[in-house]
């Protein structure tokens, strides 16, 4: 059975860091690539961030700068690192993988971020 994780949410002021963990089992997690992605409320789901399984990132223009998308794959683990938190980053944050011919098929139940003062 395929389990996708997230946690490491919570509620920051603007300016601060979180980070967000996201473990994987029941998969060859190392071999697929990995995507966040955001949904605040009334809006869209929107792409954050994707980490290869060889751990190259890319990155939202939004997110630039900002944030950093790494993985540790002998612990099934990617890693949202988020700095300089703007309230506009409040969301959802999901953590989304699956094979290649497949694409992101699954998905975690989600962490929420809340950055107010």
């Amino acid at each position: 059975q395929v389990q996708v994780v997230e946690s490491g949410g919570g509620l920051v002021q603007p300016g601060g860091s979180l980070r967000l963990s996201c473990a994987a089992s029941g998969i060859m997690f190392s071999r697929y690539a990995v995507a966040w992605y955001r949904q605040a409320p009334g809006k869209q789901r929107e792409l954050v961030a994707t980490v290869s399984g060889g751990g190259d990132p890319n990155y939202a223009d939004f997110v630039k700068g900002r944030f950093t998308m790494s993985r540790d794959n002998s612990k099934n683990m990617v890693y949202l690192q988020m700095n300089s938190l703007k309230p506009e980053d409040t969301a959802v944050y999901y953590c989304a993988t699956g094979p290649p011919a497949s694409g992101f098929i699954y998905w975690g139940q989600g962490t929420q971020v809340t950055v107010s003062s």
